[in-house]
């Protein structure tokens, strides 16, 4: 991302640069939005979830899901989004065919939240698939051919198969895998996971995140250059912060 937005401040000649910053908790975040004068910033896992109540306004999106990944600071004001809507959508969509009815999404963490969304809107009914029981979700043990016949899109919104750990791969059973099943995997680096490998390997349609991360940067560098105006569809925030 830094490299990526760096290149866009130096093409498009504006004075900003892109920082990165590791915070354990968003304690301190108000106070270093203030005095290093941000104007926008990018938040990844784990705190998708946990900057919502900083927010002054959200996004419908960021209502419905809960998650949040790209913040507009405008005269004191945070306004939240999800660009991984967006990412997600219109890298997925264009390789779907009619046969793709049901999806698998394996996790259940912040990453999952757009999937869900964007699959809700197109009227793709899914299941969660985690490592541990949990309600309304498989575990993997329940995936059989008759469940993997049926559900022909799998999504991985695990970090499970991310370098360094390329060797790994979610536990679903590869062997009921056919030539119609979509596997798409959240994971860019490495930009074959061994997931989408195992995939190929069956001849099924394969696609890792790195459009879905181009995307939703181009939408954020948007938002944050205020090109695409949506504050008027944000919904006010009891802000907790």
């Amino acid at each position: 991302s830094r490299k990526y937005f760096s290149g866009k401040f130096k093409e498009e000649n504006i004075d900003a640069r892109f920082d990165n910053y590791s915070l354990e908790t968003l304690d301190s975040l108000p106070a270093l939005v203030r005095q290093q004068n941000i104007s926008g910033f990018a938040i990844t896992i784990p705190h998708k979830k946990n900057i919502i109540p900083y927010l002054h306004y959200r996004s419908n999106a960021v209502s419905q899901m809960n998650a949040c990944n790209c913040v507009r600071v405008k005269e004191g004001k945070w306004y939240g989004y999800n660009t991984d809507i967006t990412g997600f959508e219109n890298s997925f969509l264009p390789l779907l065919k009619p046969y793709h009815t049901k999806a698998l999404v394996l996790g259940t963490g912040g990453a999952a939240a757009a999937v869900e969304y964007v699959l809700k809107k197109q009227l793709i009914p899914f299941k969660r698939v985690s490592r541990s029981k949990k309600e309304h979700s498989l575990t993997y043990e329940d995936l059989d051919e008759s469940l993997m016949d049926s559900y022909k899109i799998i999504i991985n919104c695990s970090p499970v198969g991310t370098f360094p750990a390329v060797e790994e791969a979610p536990a679903i059973p590869y062997q009921f895998l056919k030539s119609e099943h979509y596997l798409y995997d959240l994971i860019y680096n490495p930009t074959e996971t061994l997931f989408l490998k195992k995939g190929k390997e069956k001849q099924a349609t394969v696609k890792n995140g790195y459009e879905m991360l181009v995307l939703q940067a181009e939408e954020n560098w948007k938002i944050w250059n205020d090109s695409i105006d949506t504050t008027d569809t944000m919904v006010p925030e009891i802000r907790k912060h």
